[in-house]
């Protein structure tokens, strides 16, 4: 670290030692803003967006004969199976297209593709959609009456999801009071 007149001439520091010990005596326990724990209005925005197809699928809560009342539900609307990935998956590309790894035990990589934008569906497809809600726990997660409301589900999916958002909004947050701290500093010494 070169040692700069300013650190003797405004903190009144003697050495590099003096200099990061100023530094580390003025540091803050946080940043945290209210703000920073929850970005509410995007969380409902996002459960918005398909919060009807949620309800649609809030009929299979509780279903004995599932398999049976789930294929029922996506051929009266097809178009539901878009909102299926959502309630388990976000890879940031917003994908609705998966190679799943289905075996590897034979030293060979088996995959299955799985793709949620078809708009007509067969019987065949009904099938692999109904491995992939038992496989990822979603069926059991209706069928046991776990949750009474995907709607209110998804927000809790969304609240978690907006976790990675924090880290970008902490460091806004630390963009801001740097800036608002060398501005200060700034007008009061007549730097630019």
């Amino acid at each position: 670290m070169k040692f700069l007149n300013f650190y003797k001439e405004i903190l009144k520091c003697n050495s590099e030692d003096d200099v990061f010990s100023y530094l580390i005596s003025n540091l803050k326990p946080s940043i945290l803003l209210w703000s920073y724990f929850v970005n509410w209005d995007k969380v409902f925005f996002n459960a918005k967006k398909i919060e009807i197809a949620l309800n649609n699928f809030n009929y299979l809560i509780g279903k004995q004969d599932f398999d049976n009342e789930f294929k029922y539900l996506i051929r009266q609307n097809p178009s539901l199976i878009r909102v299926i990935p959502l309630l388990v998956v976000r890879n940031g590309s917003g994908s609705l297209k998966y190679k799943i790894l289905i075996d590897y035990k034979n030293k060979k990589f088996i995959y299955d593709d799985y793709d949620f934008t078809k708009n007509e569906i067969e019987e065949e497809d009904l099938e692999k959609y109904l491995i992939f809600i038992k496989e990822t726990g979603l069926k059991n997660l209706l069928v046991s009456q776990k949750i009474k409301n995907l709607v209110d589900y998804m927000i809790g999916v969304e609240a978690g999801i907006d976790s990675n958002g924090r880290k970008n909004r902490s460091g806004h947050y630390m963009e801001n009071i740097v800036e608002f701290f060398i501005n200060d500093l700034c007008k009061r010494h007549d730097l630019e």
